[in-house]
């Protein structure tokens, strides 16, 4: 079993707490297998609240259960229960912790940001359908008469 942590970066202007908007979020990941090493052509969501039965595995769940396309071998993901998800609160880009993720035979390898998040504005005005799959957001923040926007997101995986 591997502990992977998905650390995000992106540029805020005149927003903090950018986190997933809700606990149902569709997290997208591309995924490695870790016997073959191919890398599944396409990203694959992940949702907190979705379970699936790990074959073999004596009653074991996980939020993914995924058969390599090349090598069949089965391979599964869980989020950390301990670790929740952290709101990015960076003003100069800096790579924060989102989530930690309990990997056993595959790897994740890339990220889409894709979905529906929220921040907040400066003077708490909450934007609760910040849709990133763009690659960046911008509005008005009127009680802060302000612009606001996210833009430069980028993503990393590391060992937790």
């Amino acid at each position: 079993m591997v502990r992977l942590q998905l650390s995000l970066k992106a540029e805020l202007e005149n927003v903090t707490d950018l986190e997933p908007a809700s606990d149902d979020f569709e997290y997208f990941f591309q995924v490695k297998c870790c016997s073959c090493n191919e890398v599944h052509p396409k990203f694959v969501s992940l949702n907190r609240k979705e379970q699936y039965e790990v074959s073999g595995g004596k009653g074991s769940t996980a939020h993914f259960v995924w058969r390599c396309g090349l090598c069949k071998r089965e391979s599964s993901a869980k989020f950390e229960t301990a670790s929740p998800v952290k709101a990015y609160n960076s003003e100069n880009g800096q790579l924060k912790q989102l989530v930690v993720i309990e990997c056993r035979g595959l790897e994740f390898v890339g990220f889409d940001p894709r979905g529906i998040w929220k921040c907040k504005g400066m003077k708490g005005l909450v934007f609760p359908e910040v849709d990133l799959s763009g690659g960046e957001w911008n509005d008005y923040d009127e009680k802060a008469a302000l612009p606001v926007g996210i833009s430069d997101i980028g993503s990393t995986w590391s060992r937790a």
